[in-house]
């Protein structure tokens, strides 16, 4: 079974109107919105090696190949 997705802040499942209709995706709520922001604000986070914009080019391009081959494995149900 496929599990729904998370908030990254509270780990609360997201399902029904909080994914179709919520402003605050991939979150659950503007709270756990702000808590990522202030994270984000206060150094919390950083992204650790430099981009290059090739190799951003290059994982995007396997990403997309991967979600065509597994669209089309899917069986309809």
């Amino acid at each position: 079974m496929i599990k729904p997705p998370q908030c990254p802040i509270c780990e609360r499942p997201l399902v029904g109107a909080t994914v179709r209709e919520g402003s605050a995706f991939p979150f659950c709520s503007e709270r756990c919105q702000r808590v990522d922001f202030f994270r984000w604000c206060d150094g919390k986070y950083a992204i650790v090696e430099p981009l290059d914009p090739g190799r951003m080019a290059a994982e995007l391009e396997q990403r997309r190949a991967e979600l065509v081959d597994a669209d089309d494995g899917d069986d309809g149900l």
